[in-house]
């Protein structure tokens, strides 16, 4: 089944005390064109990411973004470098019994002195971590390509239909070109025998000039071809390989033959058609170009 180009998916998750989000969204694009944005500590699975994202989409500009909240992580210790605290209240006693003055300190102020508490960060699992940001990304690519199926379905429910009108459309076009060939006989055989009489009428000048303009305005060629095109794009429909590129081109030959046929009609009846016949065209290929 065909997708979209556009999409969205979103997931949540845990590493630890760590909490991951990750959101990957895209919109059309002629060619696969992939960003991820996400915290320095993610860098070194950069490729990893986007490997797995490239996996599953070959067409569009797509964006992921991942973020790391480590606020409720815990992850700051506050250690207390003892030996330090010992030598800067025996430095206060020494000063003390020198100068005969009073210790007046507690522990608040031996805190505040330089570098007795130091603030460290605690280790966490780096290899855990791209692990874990691996998964929650994953769950937002899934959704993000579903989404895309859902959004391709619609699409090729619309195509079909319009399909089925451009099938029709070739069909009345092939019975209107024939009548168009009599009408012309037709009118060319009144037109003499209004300006030469019964008598003098060229019977087999008639035939030859009827055969003639019936080649000139045949259009068996352009409608055969129509319809093969018509098959190719009902079976891309069903394809579940990426079909966008090819589509675009089949559509751009069903407008090439379209036209031709509408440079070969000459009478009002084909002109109707063929200008219905190019709006679903038109259609199509507006709906091609969000077709990954």
């Amino acid at each position: 089944m065909i997708r979209s180009m556009t999409g969205y998916g979103s997931a949540k998750g845990f590493s630890g005390k760590f909490e991951i989000s990750a959101e990957i969204r895209s919109v059309n694009n002629r060619f696969l064109d992939c960003t991820v944005k996400m915290p320095r500590v993610c860098n070194a699975f950069e490729d990893r990411f986007k490997a797995l994202i490239q996996k599953g989409i070959t067409r569009g500009k797509v964006d992921a973004y991942i973020s790391v909240d480590s606020s409720k992580a815990d992850d700051v210790e506050i250690t207390v470098n003892q030996p330090l605290a010992a030598a800067y209240i025996k430095a206060v006693k020494a000063i003390s019994d020198e100068h005969e003055i009073p210790v007046n300190i507690d522990v608040m102020d031996i805190a505040r002195f330089p570098d007795v508490l130091q603030a460290v960060k605690r280790e966490y699992d780096a290899e855990m971590l791209g692990d874990d940001i691996y998964a929650v990304l994953g769950e937002a690519l899934a959704g993000f390509n579903a989404m895309r199926g859902r959004e391709g379905a619609r699409l090729g429910r619309d195509i079909s239909e319009r399909l089925d009108s451009i099938e029709n459309l070739t069909e009345l076009a092939g019975e209107i070109s024939p009548k168009s060939v009599a009408e012309y006989r037709a009118k060319l055989e009144a037109r003499l025998v209004e300006m030469l009489g019964s008598a003098d009428i060229d019977e087999a000048r008639i035939l030859t000039e009827a055969a003639v303009f019936a080649d000139r305005v045949a259009i068996n060629e352009e409608t055969v071809r129509l319809k093969s095109h018509i098959s190719q794009l009902r079976d891309m429909l069903d394809s579940t390989e990426p079909v966008g590129r090819k589509m675009d081109f089949i559509v751009q030959e069903l407008n090439r033959e379209a036209n031709t046929i509408g440079s070969k009609g000459n009478d009002a009846a084909m002109s109707r058609v063929i200008i219905e016949l190019k709006a679903e065209i038109e259609k199509i290929r507006e709906q091609a170009q969000n077709i990954e």
